[in-house]
């Protein structure tokens, strides 16, 4: 395959010639070729238009029948994100990743990407189905990890009439289903290895049997599959079958977590917020506290947990949407006080529970701050400056709504 020879992209294994994962050097869109094509969400798609969390609804674009590539690439929102198919960013890694999409859509080359959760795999896998030539073609997504172990090759396959108990009637699977079309396996390293047989030789010769029956079945299907573990580790943990490992990563994907998204966290926030102001007919803004969280806190669960904490915030708000720093939002467990005994959860923070000691032997004091402060050994003046900046942080949401 002609990307094979390009730069230096390669599969992540062990063994020989498995060069570096997702080295690929420097890409062009200028001689990708392929069919064009605006985005589109079908109308079968609830549960993205709920659960998608990077992107802004497209516009479904006209078909007329043409096969004219979109050559006009990512476009900038007033946020100044760089608007690619369903996904959003401007950070050097985002725009890396458009570049290998636009890339790897204009063939037929089987995909796994590799991201944490909430980083929008199945988005990524979205974007490559509208803008290949089968954007016109079915697009099923399938979670591998939510089908029992004993159904999941009827699943994938379909199965006849009879073929197990339970089976009244034939069945198509998703392989029939997607035909002419794109096939998401997320979380494919689910798969139990024995499982993973039957799909190696699919998509190998593009054929298959349903299960308990005797037709050899032919599907032309291009199959994108996804993971959130390191795909040489689950081979490794016989998790994950070596030949299939290699014959998924023809062109492998790596979707950024945000942590490593210079930039696009105060955007994507901004976006996401311009989004609620427009559907509510409001012009809520954030407070600085709640962009200097969005600045500073890791995001473990990437831009999911991004958009679900601004709409959070966005419910609770006024006019100045505060966003706490999710870390101690999560702190719902208060030291608990006996008389005089003080018991601290374990894994508080440290300054959270310095100022847990300090207020509660302040009460337990009965207020009297010089007493405290003798029971704490230090000076009152360390006190005092200590209860002041509690005070500040009290106060700085109220500031912020001035």
């Amino acid at each position: 395959m002609p990307l094979g020879k390009r730069g230096s992209l390669g599969i992540f294994g062990r063994r020989k010639q498995a060069p570096t994962w997702l080295n690929t050097g420097s890409t062009t869109r200028k001689n990708a070729r392929g069919d064009a094509l605006g985005i589109r969400l079908r109308a079968s798609d609830p549960e993205l238009m709920a659960t998608s969390s990077d992107f802004e609804t497209p516009a479904e674009a006209p078909d007329n029948g043409s096969a004219q590539r979109n050559d006009s690439g990512p476009q900038r929102t007033p946020e100044g994100l760089e608007s690619y198919g369903m996904l959003y960013g401007a950070s050097p890694a985002m725009l890396e990743l458009f570049e290998q999409i636009e890339r790897v859509a204009a063939t037929d080359a089987t995909v796994l990407i590799v991201g944490e959760s909430g980083t929008g795999k199945e988005l990524i896998a979205r974007t490559i189905h509208d803008r290949s030539r089968r954007h016109d073609q079915p697009f099923v997504a399938v979670n591998c990890g939510a089908i029992p172990d004993n159904l999941i090759e009827a699943e994938l396959f379909g199965h006849e009439r009879g073929s197990f108990t339970g089976a009244v009637q034939g069945r198509a699977g998703y392989f029939e289903h997607a035909n002419g079309g794109t096939l998401f396996l997320d979380e494919v390293t689910e798969m139990m290895p024995v499982r993973q047989v039957k799909l190696l030789r699919a998509l190998e010769t593009g054929t298959f049997y349903r299960v308990g029956g005797t037709e050899l079945m032919h599907s032309d299907v291009r199959v994108i599959a996804a993971t959130n573990r390191d795909p040489a580790v689950a081979v490794k943990e016989n998790g994950l079958r070596e030949d299939l490992m290699y014959r998924l990563a023809v062109f492998p994907l790596r979707a950024p977590p945000l942590r490593e998204r210079e930039g696009d966290r105060e955007l994507l926030a901004q976006h996401f917020l311009a989004e609620l102001n427009a559907r509510e007919g409001t012009n809520k803004v954030f407070s600085k506290r709640a962009r200097e969280t969005l600045r500073t806190y890791s995001w473990p669960g990437n831009v999911r947990e991004l958009k679900n904490s601004i709409y959070r915030a966005f419910i609770l708000a006024e006019k100045t949407v505060e966003i706490e720093h999710p870390r101690l939002a999560a702190r719902s467990k208060k030291a608990v006080t006996q008389g005089d005994a003080m018991s601290i959860w374990v894994g508080t923070p440290l300054a959270e529970a310095q100022r847990q000691i300090i207020l509660g032997t302040l009460k337990h004091c009965g207020g009297d701050k010089r007493r405290t402060a003798k029971a704490l050994g230090v000076s009152l003046k360390t006190l005092y400056n200590r209860l002041g900046a509690y005070e500040d942080e009290d106060e700085a949401p109220s500031a912020g709504n001035a």
